[in-house]
């Protein structure tokens, strides 16, 4: 990556004179969709349902207007102009106001669009980044409806709600509508994504391609579907409305038509949201030295590297964030201290010199004046990796940044959602969300941010989860819907916004286990219903861990520190405590026990890692795919590991015995995995997750 060979550039420069000869050659006529199924259907020039490209574009909640401009505000503006760091002025009423807080000048319209497109001394330009129209809906949404509620998020348009249940009763994961994928010359296509999505629940189902090109589905609930083909990448957008399906369906072939007759594709805002942070990675120039650091830096799972590589700043701009994020506040959601500008990294370098580097790197590839490459894809599966169904489930509201789930012993799926006082529960028989949302008290009255972190039903049926900014534990009973259980983080306590209880741990009998930080910190035991500390275990190197692990009976926890080479390894059998460092840089972020008692994590250099509490012994594995990074590890029944490739787009499954990695690429280029709960009662295991943009994913291998 960063280098090409004259015969490549020659290429190159080929694909990008026949795009344009081409685009020339068909402006002004309609774009051609392959075998259409009825008269009535349309060609299209772009698939309207495309997730990537709403996120990509800022058009999850709306096409146009205010509700729009609630995104742009929410990603551009309201991480600062917030009422819980205060790292920016308020910008509610703005427009009733006469001059601006920091100038005599007037508040209107074009004072107000020209803020925005040239900035301040603390605020970067969005000149480059948004265009007319998006400061227009951005605009209306500060004159109309600002600011952004995290207590009140926006509804997700896409949501349907409660269907009766049908065909999702059902376990077969075969015997569906079934079809076969080409190419216009009759060859068969291997690894492409064909998704079905319900018009009744809005359940997007999709399966992929084997080397016959032939595919089929589960049994879904009769009815009409739209069928596309999600993330087409290097083919023409593939979309059909109204088809529909009655159990084994016979579907006509979907017939492929490529963008670009090389292995190129052009650099389009469709083609561009495809991009899975590695793919980004890839086709961006840069040395290895700038990619490494800004995958240390900037892949630690907060956000995708497609929220970064999306816009456009000048130098000045990139400088004012990098230096945030590096040496300043860091997120202003979370005032904790953080490193110095001589602080070291984890590679031994002043992270001054990281910053250096990130904020000319970034400015030279993402300026106004800088131009995107033809673009190369990650291949698509083969084998195995094609042996799969993904169910992607719509939540009732937008902007959540959803964080954890966790399964029932009813089937039900629970979710915490980061910043939203709303948490919910899917029944995947029926598409169906229900709501819970957690009192305020304890959060307006601390100031702190609304949200959850981690999520785990216990044996009694209470659903625990954490609010990190307000530092509570809290227990729900589903069947009262009442918070019944409800305690404050103990002394020492840390700043508020800055995370508390945020990754738990609970054993079988209920013991809560949690890292306290500051002098005479450690390990701590909890009853769970009361809040009673049982016992604490001291450490000395780890000041605190971002992950709680425990296995079931209590004997062995494991954590590690955000940044760091230590895992900690704790016998509460004989007391023991091992602060064990790793081989690499790889910091551990979160994970679980196997069934052997090892510690598996998520590495944020990508890898997993594997820490044995009865040898002391570290294991690292790495990931297939370059630039990857995780954000934790789950082990089966079986002693497989997953984990979903923060970077990557692929969902991974990793067979420590043979060292095989399986990857399931994903219907859109994320698996932004916080957290896996792993269904062990089926066969093969049911594996879920909530992505971070919005909507819960099910993963069922078919062998």
């Amino acid at each position: 990556p960063g280098h090409l060979t004259p015969k490549r550039v020659e290429i190159a420069l080929c694909v990008v004179l026949v795009a344009f000869v081409w685009e020339a050659n068909l402006a002004g006529r309609p774009a051609r969709v392959s075998s259409p199924q009825s008269e009535d259907e349309k060609a299209i020039a772009k698939d309207d349902y495309q997730r990537s490209s709403e996120i990509y574009t800022y058009k999850t909640v709306a096409e146009t207007g205010p509700k729009r401009g609630e995104e742009l505000y929410y990603y551009k503006c309201w991480i600062c102009h917030n009422e819980y760091a205060r790292t920016g002025p308020q910008l509610k009423d703005l427009f009733k106001r006469s001059t601006f807080a920091t100038s005599d000048a007037p508040i209107n319209d074009q004072s107000v669009a020209e803020k925005i497109h040239s900035g301040g001394p603390g605020m970067p330009e969005f000149g480059a980044t948004l265009k007319p129209a998006d400061v227009e809906d951005l605009l209306s949404y500060i004159r109309e409806s600002c600011c952004f509620d995290a207590h009140n998020p926006p509804p997700n348009p896409r949501y349907r709600g409660a269907s009766n249940a049908g065909a999702e009763n059902k376990r077969s994961l075969l015997g569906g509508a079934r079809g076969a994928v080409r190419l216009s010359n009759g060859n068969a296509v291997e690894g492409v994504g064909v998704q079905l999505i319900s018009a009744k629940t809005a359940i997007r189902t999709t399966v992929y391609s084997n080397v016959d090109g032939k595919y089929e589905f589960p049994v879904l609930e009769m009815g009409e579907y739209t069928l596309r083909v999600p993330s087409p990448r290097e083919y023409k957008a593939y979309m059909q409305k109204l088809v529909k399906i009655d159990g084994g369906t016979k579907l006509n072939d979907i017939v492929l038509e490529r963008v670009s007759e090389t292995e190129f594709v052009r650099p389009t805002p469709e083609s561009l949201a495809q991009l899975s942070g590695a793919e980004w990675m890839m086709n961006l120039p840069g040395t290895g030295e700038e990619k490494r650091v800004f995958s240390f830096t900037c892949g630690f799972g907060c956000h995708s590297y497609q929220q970064i590589f999306r816009n456009r700043y000048d130098e000045r701009s990139w400088r004012l964030m990098v230096h945030r994020m590096l040496v300043g506040v860091g997120s202003p959601l979370i005032n904790m201290g953080k490193p110095t500008p001589t602080t070291m990294d984890r590679a031994d370098r002043p992270v001054a010199a990281d910053e250096e580097l990130l904020t000319k790197w970034l400015s030279s590839v993402r300026n106004p004046e800088s131009k995107d490459p033809p673009l190369l894809f990650l291949p698509r599966p083969k084998g195995g990796s094609t042996k799969v169904i993904i169910t992607e489930y719509e939540l009732p509201r937008e902007l959540l940044a959803p964080h954890d789930v966790y399964g029932d012993t009813n089937g039900n799926i629970w979710y915490t959602a980061h910043r939203s006082p709303f948490q919910g529960v899917l029944d995947p028989r029926t598409g169906n969300v229900k709501e819970y949302r957690v009192p305020e008290e304890g959060q307006a009255t601390r100031g702190a941010l609304p949200g959850a972190h981690h999520v785990i039903v216990d044996k009694d049926g209470i659903v625990w989860f954490s609010e990190p900014w307000a530092h509570y534990l809290s227990g729900l009973d589903p069947k009262s819907g009442k918070i019944v259980y409800r305690f404050h983080a103990p002394a020492p306590d840390v700043a508020i916004n800055s995370p508390g209880f945020d990754n738990f741990a609970m054993d079988a009998k209920g013991y809560v286990y949690d890292m306290r930080p500051g002098d005479g910190g450690g390990v701590a035991k909890f009853e769970s219903k009361t809040g009673k500390l049982v016992k604490m275990y001291p450490t000395k190197k780890i000041l605190m861990t971002y992950d709680n692990m425990v296995t079931p009976d209590g004997r062995y926890w494991s954590g590690a520190p955000i940044g760091t080479h230590l895992i900690g390894l704790l016998d509460t059998k004989s007391d023991e405590m091992w602060e064990l460092e790793t081989d690499d840089v790889s910091s551990g972020s979160r994970g679980a026990f196997d069934s052997q008692g090892n510690a598996w994590y998520g590495g944020r250099g990508g890898m997993l890692i594997k820490a044995d509490p009865r040898t002391r012994h570290i294991s690292e594995y790495y990931s297939p795919i370059q630039y990857d990074t995780f954000y934790e590890a789950m082990p089966d029944k079986n002693g497989e590991i997953w984990a979903g490739g923060l970077q990557s787009g692929r969902f991974m499954r990793f067979n420590p015995k043979t060292e095989k990695w399986t990857q399931y690429m994903m219907p859109e280029p994320y698996a932004h995995d916080r957290r896996t709960w792993i269904d062990n009662s089926t066969n093969p295991v049911t594996v879920w997750y909530v992505d971070h943009d919005g909507y819960l994913v099910r993963i069922q291998p078919l062998e």
